[in-house]
């Protein structure tokens, strides 16, 4: 039985890695897809969605602009005319320099992609699921956010995925009287082109995938297709009784 029979789910973020994971997912569930993002989808993914036999739709956007984010849920509805889940993966890693050769322009693509375009696009997600009765949200947040884990030159990415914790679990609260779950999804380190981009900052990337390794209690970093299994079960009804929650998929890294 698919898990997501008939249901209409947008997935901000959604051309690569975990969010080309989750959409190729969703879609073998029943879902009818909104896939946005900067990049566009790839023949390859368009295919292995459409193998699914559902709908599904790419809309080209920036997460930082508030009217892109309008124009993708005007097309959104129009098309399906509801929306049971909103997926926001979208991301940016920053610089990758220390605080405090972080100018104001790269601190501000960071905080517009990473903050606001989460709070936007939940903003104009929430009437509509109210008007429904219901709906789900998840948010992809970072293991570096979580206490105890950190690394150097990512001081705005952390701030910014620590701050989509602690709004998810406002959000939670808000929202918990309108039947519209809120969780975020924490993946630790993945392998992705976000990954492999911070990767390709450092002085020694090969060295570096080496130590993220050794950092995992699993002994290794996680595959796309792995948080996308942990998405399905935020995004399903086998979470039913789950919201405001930071669920971690890292394989251990927190605790390692």
């Amino acid at each position: 039985m698919q898990k997501l029979k008939d249901k209409a789910i947008l997935i901000i973020g959604g051309t690569s890695g975990i969010g080309a994971a989750t959409a190729t997912l969703f879609a073998r569930e029943g879902a009818d897809l909104t896939i946005a993002a900067r990049k566009p989808w790839s023949d390859e993914l368009a295919a292995s969605i459409h193998e699914g036999g559902t709908r599904a739709q790419f809309v080209a956007t920036d997460v930082s602009s508030t009217d892109g984010i309008r124009a993708l849920f005007d097309r959104h509805m129009e098309v399906y005319g509801k929306i049971d889940v909103l997926f926001n993966n979208a991301a940016y890693d920053g610089p990758g320099t220390p605080v405090r050769e972080t100018t104001d322009e790269e601190l501000g693509k960071v905080l517009d992609t990473n903050i606001k375009g989460v709070f936007v696009s939940c903003r104009e997600a929430i009437p509509y699921m109210e008007d429904a009765g219901q709906g789900i949200i998840i948010n992809t947040t970072a293991g570096s956010a979580r206490e105890g884990l950190a690394w150097p030159n990512l001081g705005a990415y952390i701030a910014s995925k620590g701050a989509i914790i602690s709004f998810t679990r406002a959000l939670a609260v808000e929202l918990s009287k309108c039947n519209i779950r809120v969780n975020s999804l924490n993946p630790g380190v993945v392998d992705t082109p976000l990954l492999s981009g911070f990767l390709d900052k450092s002085g020694d990337p090969q060295a570096f995938r080496e130590s993220l390794n050794g950092m995992q209690l699993m002994g290794r970093i996680g595959h796309p297709d792995e948080i996308a299994r942990a998405a399905l079960f935020l995004a399903s009804d086998s979470s039913s009784f789950v919201t405001g929650t930071d669920l971690l998929v890292d394989g251990g890294l927190v605790l390692g």
